[in-house]
């Protein structure tokens, strides 16, 4: 029989050491994440043909703030230096981001879109935004928003 019982005490049984419900999450999150990578590499090839899935999120991180430093961008993905100035170095020579001295520090540079990389860029957002609507379209509001927070939740939490 899979799934957990309850002990003598009410308390749920854990079959062979196994937490059934932190077993699910890791579940549904590898079919989430799965399906998260492949969408973001039709997003990026939407964006242009040339960009790498990866690449997505760091137009969604510089329309967000408008623009950041290479090592800030690095940390907030959680890769490395070399990594992010690869990805950054494509972006540039696509047209879609640009560097900036940094007023605070001139020895370091701002990366922000350029007008090309945000038109293009919101586009492709507005396009998946309207993909969600319809995907969620049976949701009630209220979910969509307990969906949202809970994801803020967790993503806020594997950033510490």
């Amino acid at each position: 029989m899979h799934g957990s019982g309850t002990g003598s005490e009410g308390r749920p049984t854990e079959e062979c050491g196994v937490d059934h419900e932190f077993l699910s999450l890791e579940r549904e999150l590898a079919v989430f994440l799965r399906r998260a990578r492949a969408s973001s590499g039709e997003m990026a090839r939407e964006v242009h043909p040339e960009l790498e899935p990866a690449a997505y999120g760091l137009l969604v991180r510089l329309e967000e703030t408008g623009h950041q430093r290479a090592t800030e961008l690095a940390g907030y993905f959680g890769v490395g230096k070399a990594t992010m100035s690869r990805q950054l170095r494509a972006l540039e020579d696509l047209g879609l981001v640009a560097r900036e001295p940094d007023p605070a520090d001139g020895r370091a540079s701002l990366v922000r879109l350029t007008d090309e990389g945000r038109t293009r860029f919101r586009r492709v957002r507005d396009a998946r935004r309207e993909r969600y609507v319809r995907k969620l379209a049976g949701w009630d509001r209220a979910e969509v928003a307990e969906l949202a927070r809970l994801l803020h939740q967790l993503n806020t939490r594997a950033e510490s």
